[in-house]
């Protein structure tokens, strides 16, 4: 565990008296795990991202924020333009409700029942943006449409993997990686009846969401900024070659790049429209050590100290609140303030209870909150009906994340 520096320190401890505080001041004591979200940071982090954009508009990932209410937040910031959304239905339901009325999927989609709602209504395909990266995407819709439905507008996902040597580096998306193949992809779109192009996407996941200034891992972190200056050249080449070959087809209204750990460079590209952005509004741990940007933590959960099994120890009720992706240490919830407390070895974050141990626990009591960070944005969310809306000192409102809404995509 990395010991926080003094100032540091100090600033967490401050941070675990203020959300005890608001949190114990509620007439009705929340469920843990207590999410809270604190706007004083959520809305500087929305500054950041747009300022960092350049000038660029700043698409959010409903992905890394899961609430409503937050979404809608960010779209009041000058700058934000538009959500990214995960799922159909999400997105479906984003349109409908009135949230946003420009949808573009992050991700193709296979979901039959979602597909046979867009594709029968002329509102929602004005507003919503299939993606896809495949003819057999394409095959799927007209299997699905009736006669005389809408013609739907998608935009083509584009690999932006980093290859070198035969190898791929990046997150696995599409296979349309060359020229050509986009061309073809594209060419297959223009001219089948009942589709339209919007645009392009590429997302170089390998930029934006590996942290490169890793306290104690110099050499390692050295490795990932080379890589990462690697895979934009070549992705800045590849977007120009790929740029002008469909300049000679049609125009491309629309290209959606990068996300938070990459908005800079990504919006530095002239043939970028667009960026993405959406777990910079909320900075999980897993974006702390980045070269890009600062973080500024703005999503915490709290947990009560159940018993004290021993000096030096404290445990906690539930937990284990673990990230997706590679299995690896850094998926576990970070213990944040009060500062100086760490997982055990042995259990780590538990799903019914969770032992930690530190200088720190020999000043907690029973009854006590300790707050956690979450090692991703949005996945937080999926654990609790309710986010807890912080404004200097008190909680304003508890707002349906949402799970809480009703809603599992």
């Amino acid at each position: 565990m990395r010991r926080p520096n003094l100032d540091e320190a100090v600033t967490r401890y401050r941070l675990a008296g203020r959300l005890s505080r608001a949190v114990d001041s509620l007439e009705e004591q929340p469920p843990t795990p207590t999410y809270v979200v604190d706007l004083d940071a959520f809305d500087l982090n929305a500054s950041d991202l747009v300022a960092r954009a350049e000038g660029k508009p700043v698409r959010l990932a409903t992905k890394s924020v899961r609430v409503p209410e937050l979404i809608r937040r960010a779209l009041a910031v000058p700058g934000f333009v538009g959500v990214l959304t995960y799922s159909l239905r999400e997105a479906l339901w984003i349109a409908r409700s009135g949230l946003c009325d420009d949808v573009l999927m992050g991700y193709p989609s296979v979901d039959r029942w979602a597909l046979r709602e867009l594709a029968a209504d002329e509102a929602l395909a004005c507003r919503v943006c299939l993606m896809v990266d495949s003819v057999e995407h394409l095959d799927l819709v007209d299997a699905l449409r009736l006669p005389g439905g809408p013609s739907l507008r998608v935009a083509v996902d584009i690999d932006a993997g980093l290859r070198l040597a035969g190898s791929h580096v990046g997150p696995r998306r599409s296979p349309l990686f060359t020229t050509e193949a986009v061309a073809a992809m594209v060419d297959e779109v223009l001219t089948r009846p009942g589709f339209s192009l919007a645009g392009v996407m590429t997302y170089e996941g390998q930029v934006a969401g590996v942290p490169d200034v890793v306290p104690g891992q110099v050499a390692r972190s050295a490795v990932v900024r080379r890589v990462k200056q690697a895979s934009l050249r070549q992705l800045r080449g590849r977007r120009a070659a790929i740029s002008a070959a469909l300049r000679e087809r049609c125009d491309v209204p629309l290209w959606n790049a990068g996300g938070t750990g990459s908005v800079e460079t990504s919006a530095a590209d002239p043939v970028v429209t667009e960026v993405t952005a959406g777990s910079g509004l909320l900075v999980p741990h897993l974006f702390d050590h980045y070269e890009s940007f600062s973080a500024r933590p703005a999503a915490f959960f709290g947990l009560r100290v159940v018993r004290r099994p021993s000096p030096g120890t404290v445990t906690l009720a539930g937990g284990g609140l673990i990230a997706s992706g590679a299995v690896a240490a850094d998926r576990a919830p970070l213990p944040w303030a009060p500062p100086g407390l760490r997982l055990t070895a042995l259990e780590g974050a538990g799903e019914v209870q969770t032992p930690l141990r530190g200088p720190s626990a020999g000043l907690l009591e029973v009854g006590d909150l300790v707050w956690f960070r979450h090692a991703k944005a949005g996945e937080l969310a999926e654990h609790t009906a309710t986010a807890h809306l912080l404004e200097g000192e008190q909680i304003t409102a508890g707002v349906p994340t949402y799970r809480g809404a009703g809603h599992t995509w």
